[in-house]
């Protein structure tokens, strides 16, 4: 049996379609740092996620990522996930989604505990001299998402903002507010393939800093 983390953190992975509270703790990521519509087909977006998945199945199919979890041997990669904010509204939840060319990102996939730095810098040479491909812009990102209202979206990533509505009202309603910076950003996981499901039913889970409202 392979260790899987949607199933293992549901309350990470596999929230309800109502919007709730949860509090997420640090963890590490492969990720690559990028800006532009994720929509284009040869687009910086689709070349980032290439090198993330080079990456991470370079860890899974080593010895590295064998018999490293406790009754398991092996795991299941982790479901894609995006930070996400527009250029010149950094530190607010604004996200046009008619302006998709002024979205900045940060597209990542977690890593299992056990896999260190070191683990991460020897894949990314492992992976460059197998592919014959230049791996800088991927980066070992640790990421604390903290206090956060979050829930699960189902359908186009276009109607997105229907369901932030809902979050937004929930948050007010339960004494939270938001708390957007530079380091707590809107933050997306990709439980469907885009490319194998119908736009209606894709699932996304949605999360959004929060902090208690103030007075």
């Amino acid at each position: 049996m392979a260790f899987d983390y949607k199933k293992e953190y549901k309350e990470f992975y596999l929230p309800p379609k109502q919007p709730g509270i949860v509090s997420v703790p640090s963890m590490n990521y492969i990720a690559v740092r990028g800006k532009g519509n994720p929509n284009e087909p040869d687009g910086e977006y689709k070349v980032a996620l290439g090198m993330l998945y080079a990456i991470a199945f370079t860890i899974k199919m080593s010895y590295k990522g064998k018999h490293r979890i406790e009754g398991y041997f092996s795991y299941v990669v982790p479901p894609l996930e995006g930070l996400w904010w527009q250029e010149g509204a950094e530190g607010t939840s604004g996200l046009d989604y008619s302006h998709k060319e002024a979205f900045c990102w940060i597209s990542m996939i977690r890593l299992p505990d056990f896999v260190t730095k070191k683990d991460f810098d020897w894949a990314i040479q492992e992976a460059a001299e197998k592919k014959k491909q230049d791996f800088s812009k991927v980066e070992f990102l640790t990421y604390e998402a903290g206090l956060c209202v979050q829930c699960m979206h189902i359908g186009s990533y276009d109607n997105e903002p229907e369901t932030i509505e809902q979050m937004e009202n929930y948050v007010a309603k339960e004494g939270y507010m938001p708390d957007f910076s530079a380091s707590r950003l809107h933050q997306e996981i990709y439980l469907s393939d885009p490319r194998r499901t119908a736009e209606e039913k894709l699932r996304t889970v949605i999360r959004h800093p929060v902090k208690h409202m103030e007075g």
